[in-house]
């Protein structure tokens, strides 16, 4: 169980944000994820470990790897913003590969 309470590392996030921002625009769901996360984003550490109180009851179906990942991704505003920004580059048509080799191009 300790490797529930793991950090995640730099390229888990890249991950998970890519899939979670392609699922979003391949919705075309890319304006409501926004504003539902700009919106939720103080509270998102609150949320991350309201998802730790429930894993027990969702970790069996979306996978005890998935909660953590999620849990640790909400902790941080940083990561809300990364995903936000990702949602918006993809929706514009930047390719996820272009993301990682021009992060400092779009500062």
């Amino acid at each position: 169980m300790s490797e529930f309470y793991a950090e995640i590392t730099p390229e888990e996030r890249d991950s998970a944000i890519d899939r979670i921002a392609a699922a979003i625009v391949q919705r075309g769901m890319e304006t409501p994820a926004v504003l539902f996360l700009e919106m939720n984003k103080p509270i998102t550490y609150i949320a991350s470990q309201g998802m730790i109180v429930m894993s027990p009851f969702f970790a069996p179906f979306i996978g005890a790897n998935n909660m953590r990942i999620a849990t640790r991704l909400m902790e941080k505003r940083e990561n809300i913003e990364l995903l936000m920004r990702r949602i918006e580059d993809l929706s514009n048509g930047v390719k996820p590969s272009k993301l990682k080799e021009e992060p400092d191009a779009a500062r």
